[in-house]
């Protein structure tokens, strides 16, 4: 295929890079003629890197790069061209006038594709003569790295256009997948998920940025925490997206940005790129500040509350915990419940235990070595130092558990953090938005998190999710809470989150 890329910046020169890595005689241009020079530099310098390490042979280099056409006029005659991609700023009117000019000077064959990631591709499309010539073709930096392709029709693409453009995508061993014409289509989307709750969580104090982002990695098994994400990707991009996609769907709770944000932004608190975001980075920035030492008494007596307890009751026994049985704690015990979307105040008044001395455990299995401890106002502070290192004890020759201490909320930290995380993608999936294994391959393989998110929800199981959601919501009385009607559905009637929605016409 012959292929014109317009626009050779970061997205066009990886796409170029991609594109004739994969067989494809590529035209990359730009307004810009030092533009397209740089890019092809750049283009010869990874794939002389790829040599050196092994992962491409010269040949393949040297052809990959004969296949690479600069070309001085974005809008020269190009009767060869199949495909156009456009990968310039994101701005409507610039996008339109692209396309505009490219319609003129290319045959009506050629089909267009643009790589935005923010802006309606139907919107793009209408400028066009034809405008069932467009689709969304939204690769992620960086391009040869990042091997996932969201491929998104716009109200009045063609319907033989988006197999075409998938066909191509995984010719060149990236995998794609097909999504709706929505604000931040599907891995934007389904990523707010993660953020929007670590905000909410900071907004209610319930642990710092470095604590939240311990939790998200050790328990929940992601290779960055939320708070580390922004700052890599830029805060002022992060809450643009955040705000954008809020209001694309009308204001949607759960996608609902937070009041931090604005003021952190405009003094330039952006991350990395700034030298200071919600960390610090640069040779002059401060070491993180190391979590607290243990220094509590790890032999008290524990009395284990609540039904949720069995688990935590073995694992404190096996490890030489005193751990009291019968029906209520002894005088000096430590009493440790394990909440599941639940306060443990809430457990304190229904069970009638004493405050001082009670604490949450997040049942969620962790992915680490990390357990975490809810404190309420009502904590003895010495009791707490205990506490905490009671569940830092392990068994024989294991390391000791790394344990958190937040303030107590319904669900503790790593529950809302993986609620939120399901429930956005259970919407995405519920609104037809992309398919339940288009969801889980994007994020799994755009986001890195160690499983895709429905599969996530199956893993804890519907049923329990679904539980976990009303809690929550009854708790807090937070519409962002509510459970979907996808997991609802599947949770009463034993079905996977996994599993595809039928179509009304299945008795046509």
């Amino acid at each position: 295929m012959r292929i014109r890329i317009v626009g050779a910046g970061a997205m066009g020169r990886g796409i170029a890079q991609w594109a004739a890595v994969g067989g494809h005689t590529v035209e990359l241009c730009d307004v810009r003629t030092e533009a397209v020079t740089a890019a092809v530099d750049f283009v010869r310098s990874m794939l002389e890197r790829a040599v050196q390490k092994g992962r491409m042979s010269a040949e393949d280099s040297a052809a990959a790069l004969e296949r690479l056409v600069p070309l001085d006029d974005p809008w020269a005659p190009g009767p060869e061209v199949e495909l156009v991609v456009e990968a310039v700023r994101e701005d409507l009117d610039t996008k339109a006038e692209v396309f505009g000019k490219l319609e003129q000077a290319l045959p009506e064959s050629a089909v267009f594709a643009t790589n935005t990631s923010s802006l309606s591709v139907t919107r793009i499309a209408a400028s066009l003569r034809d405008p069932g010539r467009l689709a969304g073709l939204h690769f992620f930096n960086p391009v040869p790295l990042m091997k996932i392709v969201e491929v998104v029709p716009g109200a009045a693409t063609r319907p033989g256009i988006p197999p075409v453009l998938t066909a191509l995508v995984e010719s060149c061993g990236h995998r794609a997948v097909t999504v709706a014409d929505t604000p931040g289509f599907l891995v934007n989307h389904a990523g707010r998920g993660l953020v929007t709750e670590a905000l909410a969580l900071l907004e209610e104090s319930v642990a710092d940025p470095a604590g939240i982002d311990r939790i998200a990695r050790d328990v929940l098994g992601l290779r960055m925490g939320p708070f580390e994400l922004m700052d890599l990707t830029g805060l002022d991009v992060t809450a643009a997206v955040i705000d954008s996609i809020w209001e694309g769907f009308r204001h949607e709770d759960r996608l609902r940005p937070s009041f931090l944000t604005p003021n952190r932004v405009t003094a330039g608190l952006h991350g990395r790129k700034t030298g200071q975001g919600w960390f610090a980075y640069g040779p002059d920035a401060p070491s993180p500040a190391p979590e607290p030492p243990v220094t509590g008494d790890a032999g008290r007596p524990v009395f284990v509350a609540g039904p949720e307890g069995d688990e935590l009751w073995t694992a404190l026994s096996s490890a030489g915990v005193t751990v009291e049985s019968g029906t209520g704690p002894s005088e000096g015990a430590l009493v440790l419940v394990p909440v599941w979307g639940t306060t443990v105040a809430a457990a304190v008044a229904s069970l009638g235990l004493p405050a001082a001395r009670t604490f949450g455990v997040d049942p969620l299995p962790s992915a680490g070595r990390r357990r975490v401890l809810a404190v309420t106002p009502a904590s003895d502070p010495s009791a707490a130092r205990d506490a905490r290192a009671v569940l830092a004890r392990a068994a024989d020759g294991a390391e000791p558990f790394a344990v958190s201490v937040v303030r107590d909320t319904a669900g503790s930290v790593a529950q809302r953090l993986l609620a939120s995380v399901v429930s956005v993608a259970a919407s995405i999936a519920e609104r037809s938005l992309a398919a339940p294994a288009d969801i889980d391959l994007a994020v799994t393989t755009g986001l890195g998190y160690p499983v895709g998110p429905l599969a996530w929800g199956d893993r804890v199981g519907a049923a329990r999710m679904l539980e976990l959601q009303r809690s929550l919501h009854a708790a807090t009385g937070d519409p962002r809470h509510r459970p979907t009607r996808w997991l609802t559905e599947r949770a009463q009637l034993g079905l996977p989150l996994t599993r595809t929605g039928t179509s009304p016409d299945i008795c046509a």
